[in-house]
């Protein structure tokens, strides 16, 4: 059971279709105070957001 829903999350498809609509990337201004783990979190997001849901950078 516990392996069904693993490996459910390590692929795209429609089981991540909903989690890609209820979150979106996080981005930082240059006034943000992050402490190195939020700023590692951050990224962790960002990355998976951007492999799984097809997020891309916007400037």
């Amino acid at each position: 059971m516990l392996l069904a829903l693993l490996s459910g999350c390590a692929s795209s498809g429609a089981g991540t279709e909903g989690g890609c609509a209820a979150f979106r990337p996080i981005y930082t201004s240059r006034a943000d105070a992050l402490t190195d783990g939020t700023a590692e979190q951050l990224l962790a997001h960002n990355l998976t957001g951007a492999q799984l849901c097809g997020w891309v950078r916007i400037r």
